[in-house]
């Protein structure tokens, strides 16, 4: 299967670090594995300079590592570097990428030398085992940004089926408040099929490819496979790959948290909160914390011992949910993708949206108070916008009431903008509620 290039937001924002930063800092791109780092950069490097040299420490001599061990004489190291990779360098239009740079920590320390240094740009890539890991001995350079990239997001998504005009015609139907009327159904069709087949690269391109959902579904176990034995490989008690797995099954028992000790036995709160960063480290997963005080500023109240998990993919998410079989069937993929399958799709829905909002820039949060002595309501996520917070609650099925919404309203009217409903129907406004289609979640 030959690798296309899609169309990617993180290319702009390397493209404005480079105008910015004119060889004044390198740049790191994290992200989990497979979503599309490596083919970025390439392509970056390859259209925005003269001439480029992408050394992947996956794939890499002995010897060349060395290379990076006590720089001295910086003259000699792109010597030997345009001798090996059969490059010529060129001052200020030459960049040098160092491709899974978590595999070579001395690399990563030299960047804060070879920026002062100023003849050529560099970025770095790191993925899923994690670069927290390799870095204990080494001194994280200051001239280093960062920035995150995720599986492609719906607006990439849609680029990629050749629909690019979608999210800006979205916005003004959102910004004039207007129904979708009979486009709604095909924009709802559009972003199931982007839940089932996610945001992978090699997922999206083997469904443009076979338009088969079987081989999206063997290219997405892969993937799974992949991420679980690398937590096998940081964790060989298999501890981290047990939290990883039990997500889908986790938020269908609609609790208001991950409740780890069913999955994991006795493990201390050491323990746990190790095995938690790493997940996070990973980027492969989304963490929502509770907000115990609903108001801007969220993280200076979120409760780190309660959280909820969400998959970082939610093609990977629908993998997940029928991994005690082999394969997933093609009808299975075609009820999902009619909205016909007997299951409450609910949580698959909350974790598509938890992709969505990360993907656009927010950090997840989540509120549950009191409704009864036995009973809590549950704001799905809080976003801040301004001095101001926006509720929102996930509905995929039929509902009458928004009983969450409201009493949070009449608690905490001062501190909103606006609620929003996220759900498979049309746009409308219900009183003091926003209720708007899922596909809606990335421009709120």
């Amino acid at each position: 299967m030959n690798m296309q290039v899609f169309k990617r937001k993180a290319y702009n924002k390397l493209l404005e670090w480079k105008l910015r930063s004119n060889g004044r800092s390198a740049i790191l791109i994290e992200g989990a594995r497979r979503v599309g780092k490596s083919t970025l950069v390439t392509e970056f490097a390859k259209q925005e300079y003269k001439s480029c040299i992408i050394i992947d420490f996956n794939n890499i001599t002995d010897e060349l590592l060395t290379w990076f061990d006590g720089l001295v004489d910086l003259d000699y190291l792109f010597l030997r570097l345009q001798t090996y990779f059969k490059v010529s360098l060129h001052t200020r239009q030459s960049v040098i990428v160092f491709d899974e740079v978590q595999k070579c920590p001395k690399a990563r320390q030299a960047i804060k030398y070879l920026v002062a240094d100023g003849r050529y740009d560099y970025i770095e890539t790191g993925s899923l085992i994690s670069i927290h890991q390799n870095t204990k001995d080494i001194t994280i350079p200051s001239e280093e940004e960062s920035i995150e990239m995720f599986p492609m997001d719906f607006e990439e998504f849609l680029w990629a089926l050749g629909h690019n005009d979608v999210v800006p015609l979205l916005k003004q139907f959102l910004e004039k408040r207007l129904p979708l009327s009979a486009a709604h159904l095909e924009y709802q069709r559009l972003l199931r099929t982007y839940m089932l087949v996610g945001g992978m690269p090699q997922a999206v391109l083997a469904y443009l490819q076979t338009n088969n959902f079987q081989e999206v579904d063997s290219i997405k176990r892969q993937i799974v496979k992949l991420y679980e034995n690398d937590f096998i490989k940081l964790d060989p008690s298999k501890q981290l790959s047990k939290m990883f797995l039990s997500i889908p099954a986790m938020l269908s028992k609609n609790q208001s948290r991950y409740t780890p000790f069913p999955v994991l036995g006795r493990t201390s709160a050491e323990e746990l909160m190790n095995l938690l960063i790493t997940l996070e480290d990973s980027k492969v997963i989304n963490i929502a914390y509770h907000a115990d005080d609903p108001n801007v500023g969220f993280a200076l109240n979120a409760d780190m011992n309660r959280y909820k998990l969400f998959i970082g993919d939610t093609g990977l998410f629908v993998t997940l949910c029928f991994w005690d079989k082999d394969y997933t069937e093609n009808v299975i993929y075609q009820k999902l993708l009619s909205d016909k399958l007997q299951a409450n799709l609910g949580y698959i829905y909350e974790n598509l949206v938890a992709q969505m909002l990360r993907a656009s820039g927010n950090k997840l949060f989540y509120f549950t108070f009191p409704k009864d002595e036995k009973h809590n309501y549950e704001i799905d996520f809080l976003l801040s916008r301004g001095n101001k917070i926006l509720p929102i609650e996930v509905k995929s099925g039929n509902y009458r009431t928004f009983d969450s919404l409201t009493a949070f309203a009449s608690k905490f009217s001062s501190r909103i903008a606006k609620s929003y409903i996220l759900h498979t129907k049309d746009l409308r406004k219900e009183e003091q509620i926003l209720c708007v289609p899922m596909y809606f979640a990335s421009i709120i």
